[in-house]
Parts: structure tokens; sequence; C-alpha cells
């Protein structure tokens, strides 16, 4: 299983890092993950800001050759995780940026005519890790769980990806996040995955 990790978050020293070494360790001493590859957005100097004008169509954007790159990474993967934080209910822009720019009609995705369009990315796996400071259960209670609805529904169902599970870890700026006990619940499900 080729093994896509894409990490947004602008510091290595916070514990979004820490998730993403767990997945690296976990991975690593897992036998049917046969090749990692990690994007760090930040550190790739990702360009999430979409540019439409009459030399530039949304309707081509899935041909744009900066992107080629992150399309075949895309395309290799058979499993994706992402690595974020929750910031004001919602993955950071960075990410969503990523998300407007790869999973693009063309690419991801192609409408036929009818209500749904056909999904081009079919056969992958998902795994959302995102931590937070509100309480574990706020995006449920207060927000109608958005960010799952947004992730799943929203992005992966329609591009074709059914398998998506998700860890979203709340209260993790408190003394009582139990943040270690959260990384090894990372390292294991990595370690066993597939």
């Amino acid at each position: 299983m080729n093994t896509l990790v894409i990490y947004t978050h602008p510091n290595h020293k916070s514990l979004s890092y820490a998730f993403l070494e767990e997945v690296l360790r976990g991975s690593k001493e897992n036998a049917k993950i046969t090749e990692v590859k990690v994007l760090d957005l930040y550190e790739a100097g990702f360009d999430p800001v979409l540019v439409f004008h009459e030399n530039r169509r949304r309707r081509d954007m899935y041909r744009e050759p900066e992107l080629a790159e992150y399309r075949e990474q895309l395309l290799w993967a058979d499993q994706i995780v992402l690595v974020y934080p929750i910031w004001w209910g919602r993955p950071p822009a960075m990410l969503m940026g990523y998300i407007d720019r790869m999973f693009a009609s063309g690419f991801a995705y192609r409408d036929k005519g009818g209500l749904l369009p056909e999904g081009l990315l079919k056969g992958k796996s998902v795994v959302c890790i995102s931590s937070m400071k509100g309480p574990t259960h706020y995006p449920l209670l207060w927000l109608g769980n958005s960010h799952k609805i947004l992730m799943r529904k929203a992005l992966f169902n329609y591009v074709g990806i059914r398998k998506v599970k998700f860890f979203e870890f709340g209260n993790m700026e408190s003394k009582k996040g139990k943040q270690s006990k959260k990384l090894e619940q990372i390292y294991r499900y990595f370690k066993t995955v597939g």
C-alpha cells in the first residue's frame, strides 16, 4: 500500500508534527505499507490561491503544469493521510487551498450531466488526523459535525473515495488532553492498518 501523508501546519514543533512522526513510525513497522511519501504543504511552498481569468479558465485547472507533481502523488497513493489542526472549526486555509486546486473537475471527478459526478479517485482510502484546542465534542455539538461532513461528503465521497477514517482530538492544549495516549493511538493504528 502506497501512503501519501499531507502535513499542514507551519510549525515543526507542534502537536500536529508529533502526530506526523507517529504516522511515519507506525507505517515503517507495517509490512502492508510499501512506501510512504510526505508532502509538507508549507515546506513545499504550495500556492493555495485559485487564479482564474481570460487566459486561465477554471475548467482547465486539472491541466495546470505546476500541479503535475501533486497530481501524480495523489494518483500514486492508495492511502491518503491528512494531518492538520482544526482552526475556526475547519482545516487550515492552506489545506483548503490544496483541496480547491487539486480536487478539480477532469482529475478528481467528471461531470456526467446528472445530480452527482463520476468520482475518479475510487479505490483509495483517507485518514484525517486533526487536533484542536476546544473540547472533543465541540465540532459535533456546536457545529453540527461540519468538519466531518465537509471532508467526507462534500469532498472525498464526491470524488469517489468511500473509505474515510477520522481521528479528531480535542482539548489538545490542556494538561489533561492525554496527548501521549493520542499519539500512541495513531502509532498503533498505522502499525496495523491495511
